[in-house]
């Protein structure tokens, strides 16, 4: 892992801060939710969350019927990438991204060089695929440690010398790699993954914020104002650390969306402060339609907190 630069109180406050300076007022052309407050995001959920029969195309219509905005699939993946395309077409529903569906598996620190190979080889294609459904990024877990195996050290240097092997395709088609906070016990806080991000010193380099994900390692709001510009996409959902303490790590996310201990006002207050207006994509058990409806007025509430 290379030698950190020293980061001196300016240099924090830089990092956390200078951002806000940025953060401008609401666009006044800005879509409203049915009370009548500004929409600041898009609303959008996983392909995997859209659980009834019917084709594509149902899907996608049942999506716009409901007020989502767009959705975000997984790369690569099994549908019909024609059918995939007409659908969005027809509806006029985005997909805004991808997920890479194979990072945890063929990991990008894997001790096995030719896993590691695999891996870049699968965001390639991610980024080819988004590329192809019209999207702009790719939701990347960079890595994970694993005890005896997988070092702190060695996730750092493999996942970053990885992922800059796939940053020429990203720039030729101008898709982003959104970096995921996950519990891979990997960039703990906010100033440490902005300094990974900005390490790569790329434009096609950034965050991909899980709001429920940080609750393990401290506060929404506080990581939103550290990583700033960074945050390329935002995902949805709940945490309970009543659950956590009580019946283990996992059993936290076993809350529906505001009943947890996400201080949902203070989310928003700061994603408005840094000027975020882009996707908000649930990442929650789905389900049918009452529970994908369900699931789109919660999401509003939690917008107009």
């Amino acid at each position: 892992m290379p030698s950190p630069r020293p980061l001196d109180r300016r240099s924090f406050l830089h990092t956390a801060g200078a951002t806000l300076a940025a953060a401008g007022a609401l666009s006044s052309g800005a879509n409203s939710l049915a009370d009548g407050t500004a929409k600041t995001m898009k609303k959008a959920v996983k392909w995997g969350m859209i659980q009834i029969d019917g084709s594509v195309l149902d899907k996608f219509k049942l999506m716009k019927e409901l007020g989502f905005d767009g959705m975000e699939l997984d790369a690569p993946n099994s549908l019909d990438k024609s059918e995939v395309l007409r659908a969005r077409d027809e509806t006029g529903l985005p997909i805004h991204g991808v997920v890479d569906s194979v990072h945890w598996n063929d990991t990008l620190s894997h001790p096995d060089a030719a896993v590691r190979a695999k891996g870049v080889k699968a965001l390639e294609q991610a980024l080819r695929d988004s590329k192809t459904y019209g999207g702009t990024t790719v939701l990347l877990v960079a890595g994970k440690v694993e005890r005896g195996r997988v070092s702190y050290a060695d996730v750092y240097k493999r996942s970053q010398e990885e992922i800059r092997k796939a940053l020429p395709l990203a720039g030729e088609l101008n898709i982003k790699i959104a970096i995921e906070n996950v519990w891979n016990d990997f960039l703990l806080s906010p100033i440490e993954e902005a300094r990974y991000i900005d390490e790569f010193e790329s434009p096609y380099v950034g965050a991909y914020f899980d709001v429920g994900n940080v609750m393990r390692y401290g506060y929404p709001e506080d990581w939103i104002r550290v990583l700033g510009k960074r945050i390329l996409k935002v995902d949805i959902k709940e945490f309970s650390l009543k659950k956590m303490r009580e019946e283990g790590l996992g059993k936290g996310f076993g809350v529906e969306l505001l009943e947890g201990d996400n201080d949902w006002h203070a989310v928003m207050t700061a994603f408005r402060e840094i000027g975020y207006h882009g996707w908000a994509t649930a990442e929650i058990p789905g389900g049918g339609r009452e529970r994908l409806q369900k699931i789109a007025l919660l999401m509003d509430k939690i917008f107009a907190s």
